[in-house]
């Protein structure tokens, strides 16, 4: 069966999150023919190195990276070993996906926040680090440091991909960035835009901008979940990260910001006990589903395998090199994977395993 290196999934989607599950997840993904496992880090179980560490020995044919991981929580040398290690591991099946994250967050934890100056400053180092280099008197955004060096020099060091959803980001991939994940629930014209900052940034630095691979990540909800799993995956799911970034969401599709005050009266947000799509009642989510407009997530793939099959495929044609199906575990997916192998486009074949490379 052909590996379709140009699908992929979030490993441990769900809630409650299961790390044991993870092994027979990607086991079944590698089997149907999917390209890559992403890990989503969070800070309970779902450790990104562990995770990807774990993917690597559970497969030998799947693509594996974070999408993402943040590097203002480990020390560079940490970072860059990391990599390195995943990188040999898996051999040369792994990519380092680094992002911004949420700023509450780090401003709750007393972390450096993000900034693109720190992403543009980690990635020079980490390929520095990972092509051998001794780096003396690093003094940059990340921070200072008299003496970095990982001693080895890796032949197929992993490719950094930029996961994000802003204008300004989406640049500063195209200039320095091997590959892009966008995020869930952009709409068609927010893919295109997108797609559109990562391209024209790369010609204006002076790369090829084909050889930036892009990921869309479409939320794939099909007919054959139970109803109530089907709105907390698709609404909940919606809802959650409009908890935790809603400008930058709002902003990349350009929605009405009048729509979102009145998705923030309902329940789920008034009365939230933590994560919306891992702690709302079925009422509440259908509240939710009457409150967050149809265009919000009418890109989504929903319906039948083949409808979700047919929406998966539509992406292509957005600028897209490849597309993560996001929200559903191998075994759910497996019958909107079969319908798709009937549609693959061409443009989508021939896609190296590594999700952050492109053919040479």
């Amino acid at each position: 069966m052909d590996q379709l290196t140009e699908l992929g999934y979030y490993a441990l989607s769900r809630h409650p999150v299961t790390p044991r599950e993870l092994a027979g997840e990607a086991r079944l993904a590698d089997e149907i023919g999917l390209g890559t496992a992403f890990v989503s880090e969070r800070f309970n179980v779902k450790d990104a190195a562990a995770l990807c560490g774990a993917l690597a020995g559970a497969t030998e044919n799947l693509g594996i990276a974070t999408a993402a991981t943040n590097h203002n929580t480990r020390h560079p040398i940490i970072t860059a070993t990391m990599g390195a290690t995943l990188a040999e591991v898996s051999g040369g099946r792994f990519a380092l996906g680094l992002g911004r994250g949420i700023t509450p967050q780090w401003q709750i934890l007393g972390v450096p926040l993000v900034t693109g100056a720190a992403l543009r400053d980690i990635t020079g180092l980490l390929r520095k680090l990972w092509a051998g280099e001794m780096v003396i008197g690093h003094d940059g955004p990340i921070g200072s440091y008299p003496l970095l060096s990982l001693g080895v020099t890796l032949e197929s060091p992993p490719p950094v991909m930029l996961v994000t959803m802003s204008p300004r980001t989406l640049e500063l991939a195209g200039e320095i960035a091997d590959g892009v994940v966008l995020h869930t629930y952009f709409s068609a014209d927010a893919t295109r835009r997108a797609v559109s900052h990562v391209r024209g940034a790369a010609e204006r630095a002076g790369r090829d901008p084909a050889s930036i691979r892009i990921w869309s990540v479409v939320a794939t909800v099909s007919d054959e979940l139970d109803p109530a799993d089907r709105m907390r995956r698709l609404y909940g799911r919606l809802a959650t990260y409009l908890q935790g970034y809603p400008d930058q969401l709002m902003g990349a599709n350009q929605w009405d910001p009048a729509d979102l005050e009145h998705v923030r009266a309902t329940t789920a947000f008034t009365g939230a006990r933590g994560p919306i799509d891992a702690t709302a009642t079925a009422d509440e989510l259908a509240e939710l589903a009457e409150a967050i407009p149809e265009a919000w997530v009418a890109d989504s793939a929903t319906g039948s395998p083949s409808d979700c099959a047919k929406t998966v495929a539509e992406q292509f044609a957005l600028g897209v090199d490849s597309v993560i199906l996001h929200g559903a575990t191998p075994t759910e997916l497996a019958p909107v994977v079969s319908a798709y192998r009937d549609i693959r486009p061409d443009r989508a074949v021939g896609l190296p395993v590594n999700p952050g490379r492109m053919p040479s």
